[in-house]
């Protein structure tokens, strides 16, 4: 058996100013190739560890000519994706594969094309019409025709924060299996509602969308080969940006259609529960400090900065909330993590246990939304500097390295700030301990994410206060112009019920 596997991966926020040329995706900088991926992926708790795992069961021949991922950002450097996809089909067009297992995100916008995975998928099967092909996508795809009917079967994760990427590829991997050795017919039946629900609302752990995803088990458990909910990712301006459902079965179309519209009927009737409500910055601090400090052994106090998450393509350099917190006075803090290379540069220069007065954030200019964000500056004495490097702990993306760039953590007194020169999302325990901050220790510890950190740091959390602050991951709407997107559309122009 010969299996070609591929990873192509970017959720793409169309306000992100955050340039997305080839060297942001990977660690090096830049994918890795060959031999060097199937290294640094075999073993891990992603996607391609996944599918690395069942060719070895299998004892089948791999070829894997790329693995690109990149951290959330604005719309991809043509180059960039001509390069990924050159290299699938070039390695597609030599033919003599008996299955072909991709790992994509689904909701890849470059700058000609708004459906990178469709059109991926599309040049493959020009290349290849009959070798079936598995693809594991994102909670977050937002679904387009090509997508599906160039893939033998799909599969999207269920959880949010992301701790299934292994089990969705594993999944799809292993219904590609049956189908190479003729045991299952895949037929699929997709389609999407007009809704673009709150990423701050899309928590698996949360309603409506626990609900939908235990739906979605149940639906496997009932007959189906696989039934995917995918919540959508809003702040991409495409037409198809929002929450769609697939399901496939063993060469029944109907049943595959009648359960797709179970699943989105009741999304429907779920949807003014996928509504953000916004609380001012001013009341949540207040909150905040009103809290009574946690007891010996609790863990700290989270403040989310969910306006400026990388991993929704922000700029992770916005300092509203962080200055909040100073301002306040609050008191034995951390704060992971401000964007600014050149202040970790400066940093660096000074020295362990240097004084440092430093201008950080502020630097990247966010042209669609109508606010700014600008830079802070913050005194304090150098207290750790790192390579920024560590592998993640899990559970989400176990084993995988994580690449921070050089990073400086500067103690003002007070708070403790992370500056790193990468965009990483505090989705590990181990982005905090690499640098030599214990959350465990902290009162307070300021996390620019949405619903990824509670992978790493859920279980640690004593209280949560949700901070608004500035950034191109608003999740108030109308901070953002909507021209491409189909309309009507709930909440932007449908009433609630």
């Amino acid at each position: 058996m010969r299996l070609l596997i591929a990873m192509m991966k970017h959720e793409t926020n169309t306000f992100s100013p955050v340039p997305t040329p080839l060297e942001r995706f990977g660690t090096g900088p830049g994918p890795l190739y060959g031999e060097a991926a199937i290294a640094a992926y075999r073993g891990t708790g992603s996607g391609l560890g996944a599918y690395l795992d069942l060719a070895a069961r299998e004892r089948a021949e791999v070829v894997l000519p790329i693995a690109a991922g990149a951290s959330p950002s604005r719309p991809v450097e043509d180059a960039a994706f001509e390069h990924i996809a050159g290299q699938i089909c070039d390695a597609v067009a030599k033919g003599g594969f008996d299955g072909i297992m991709l790992d994509l995100h689904g909701a890849m916008v470059t700058e000609s094309c708004e459906d990178g995975e469709g059109e991926l998928l599309r040049r493959i099967r020009a290349l290849d019409a009959k070798t079936p092909i598995a693809v594991a996508y994102d909670m977050h795809a937002n679904l387009y025709p090509a997508m599906i009917d160039n893939a033998t079967v799909v599969c999207g994760y269920r959880t949010y924060p992301h701790i299934d990427t292994y089990d969705t590829a594993r999944r799809a991997g292993e219904i590609l299996l049956r189908a190479m050795r003729g045991e299952v017919r895949p037929v699929m039946a997709w389609g999407n509602n007009p809704m673009l629900p709150h990423v701050m609302r899309q928590g698996s752990d949360d309603h409506p969308n626990r609900e939908l995803q235990a739906r979605c088990a149940a639906i496997v458990e009932e007959g189906a080969l696989a039934a995917s909910l995918f919540t959508g990712f809003p702040h991409a301006d495409i037409v198809n940006a929002g929450l769609s459902a697939v399901v496939a079965t063993d060469g029944d179309r109907a049943l595959a259609e009648r359960l797709r519209d179970d699943l989105l009927d009741r999304a429907w009737v779920e949807r003014d529960a996928f509504v953000y409500r916004l609380e001012p910055l001013r009341d949540s601090i207040a909150r905040a400090a009103g809290l009574p400090a946690p007891r010996p052994g609790d863990g700290p106090i989270v403040l989310l900065d969910h306006y400026d998450n990388c991993a929704s393509g922000g700029t992770m350099d916005t300092t509203i909330v962080l200055k909040a917190i100073l301002d306040a006075g609050l008191d034995n803090a951390a704060a992971f993590a401000i964007y600014d290379p050149a202040a970790v540069q400066q940093a660096i220069a000074a020295g362990i246990g240097a004084a440092v007065t430093l201008s950080v954030g502020g630097k990247l200019a966010m042209p669609q939304i109508p606010a700014e964000s600008p830079p802070l500056t913050i005194t304090g004495r150098v207290k750790t500097i790192s390579s920024g490097r560590f592998r993640n702990k899990g559970p989400m993306g176990r084993g995988v390295t994580i690449d921070m760039g050089p990073s400086v953590v500067i103690d003002t007194g007070r708070v403790e700030i992370a500056l790193i020169s990468n965009h990483v999302e505090p989705s590990d325990l181990n982005c905090l301990l690499s640098l030599g901050i214990d959350p465990m220790q902290k009162r307070y510890v300021m996390l620019k994410s949405r619903i990824h950190w509670r992978a790493g740091l859920g279980n640690v959390a004593s209280a949560v206060v949700e901070c608004a602050g500035v950034g191109v991951c608003t999740s108030d709407y109308g901070q953002l112009t909507f021209r491409n997107v189909r309309r009507p559309i709930f909440p932007l122009d449908l009433p609630n019920r």
